[in-house]
């Protein structure tokens, strides 16, 4: 049995500050010091398993999912300011929810919502000028947002109501981060009403979404969005979902369902802009394959190497960069022995780039995502996540990243100004900016 070396809990309380601002640094530190997986002591009673071996995320998130389950982080900690729906919602009532819900991102649903999306991605990318240096992030925030508000209400020019709801997603994720990585102020979030007024934010938030769905029913006709199939989407007895469970899975759609798309977005054309080889040659395919003659679908199918610039985009900064479970038993896996209750949290951005599975793990080279190579890699390549709690919205994602290259690579050439990217793990990876020039092409 292999015994782990433990980070202490000093170690953890030495580095506060910096763990705070970004913990990637310190977890990359441990894990060149204590291998694959190790432990760190966070309180008298509480250690967190940290691992990047690829049997144990697999162990936990596939073969052997049903001995785990997420931790109180997201059932508790997160569901406070989201509500209990796919993402944060645990046992049966995870089940009866993800059956419910997924036919609404089966491929041919999402098909009839490409042309939605389109619309508001030429709408968001209007903003570029030409020859000028912008933040892509903000702007790719803001273009995840509103696909994300006009697939589920297309009906209405909802963007000032949109903006609200993104300023208070943002506003509590920033929150629930503080008090995740400051566990002994806990006391002091709750004495000084911090948590109280963001509470009342997510409430705010409820009531706004819950006005457009009061505002859709009343409509006499009905339109094949997403909120849609919600209200339509029925349990196995034949009942709809209850209104506070319906706001509670909207909720969570714009919150997993914006910002993962908008990191991974700013990322790739970061990526992009840094290798403009590699960027002329998705440009080329996009002028081989896409045309007015072909439907949005047949655009996305004939870009493979579009899709393979995102998916190399994602494992270097891939979007989801830990995962948490929890052990319902003891067990073994991989020779470590995993009590009941040990909270394990897997680095997906570490096994990303884990030189084990990874030939060059630092270098963006789309090549490794052709057809030939994709199989081997499903066991240490988690974008979404895996096994039944992947991400439902992975394709819907997919499709529009790939329809946003298209937008704006087909009319600029993207230069990058900034350098190397600061990064910000937050609940999903971000960058704090990323700095690029569009220059106008001349066919367009």
């Amino acid at each position: 049995m292999v015994k782990l070396k433990t980070v202490s809990q000093l170690e953890v309380f030495k580095n506060r500050k910096s763990i705070l601002a970004n913990p990637l640094p310190f977890h990359s530190e441990n894990f060149k010091k204590y291998g694959d997986t190790f432990r760190v002591k966070v309180g008298p009673w509480q250690n967190i398993v940290f691992t990047k071996n690829p049997e144990i995320v697999l162990q936990v998130l596939q073969k052997q999912h049903k001995k785990f389950r997420k931790s109180p982080l997201q059932t508790k900690d997160l569901a406070k300011y989201i509500g209990h729906g796919l993402l944060t919602a645990e046992g049966d009532h995870w089940r009866a929810q993800r059956r419910m819900i997924q036919p609404a991102f089966h491929r041919k649903k999402l098909a009839g919502l490409l042309s939605t999306m389109q619309v508001a991605i030429k709408e968001e990318l209007g903003q570029i000028k030409a020859n000028e240096t912008i933040d892509v992030f903000p702007l790719m925030g803001d273009l995840a947002f509103q696909v994300v508000a006009r697939s589920l209400f297309s009906h209405s020019d909802i963007r000032d109501k949109m903006r609200k709801l993104q300023y208070i997603t943002e506003t509590n994720q920033k929150m629930l981060i503080r008090e995740m990585r400051q566990p002994y102020l806990k006391w002091w979030f709750q004495l000084s009403g911090q948590i109280s007024k963001h509470l009342q934010y997510s409430e705010d938030s409820r009531q706004l979404l819950n006005g457009l769905i009061e505002e859709r029913i009343g409509l006499e006709r009905e339109r094949d969005d997403l909120l849609d199939m919600l209200l339509k989407a029925t349990y196995e007895d034949g009942t709809h979902m209850s209104r506070q469970q319906l706001i509670d899975e909207v909720l969570i759609l714009f919150t997993a369902g914006h910002e993962t798309t908008a990191n991974a977005l700013s990322f790739t054309l970061f990526l992009l802009a840094s290798h403009p080889e590699i960027q002329e040659k998705v440009f080329k395919e996009i002028q081989l394959n896409v045309s007015p003659e072909k439907d949005l679908m047949e655009w996305i199918s004939a870009l493979p190497y579009t899709q393979q610039c995102i998916e190399e985009a994602m494992r270097l900064y891939p979007p989801v960069y830990v995962i948490d479970r929890m052990a319902k038993e003891d067990m073994i896996i991989a020779d470590i022995n995993f009590l009941e209750g040990s909270l394990i949290l897997m680095s997906v951005y570490e096994l990303h780039r884990h030189p084990d599975f990874w030939q060059d793990p630092e270098s963006f080279k789309p090549e490794r995502f052709d057809k030939s190579g994709k199989k081997e890699m499903g066991s240490y390549y988690y974008p979404f996540g895996a096994g039944p709690r992947m991400c439902i919205g992975n394709s819907f994602a997919l499709y529009e990243m790939i329809l946003t290259l298209v937008e704006i690579l087909s009319k600029y050439k993207v230069q990058s100004v900034t350098e190397k990217v600061e990064l910000i793990p937050l609940i999903s990876l971000k960058p704090k900016e990323i700095k690029l020039n569009f220059v106008k092409r001349n066919n367009s």
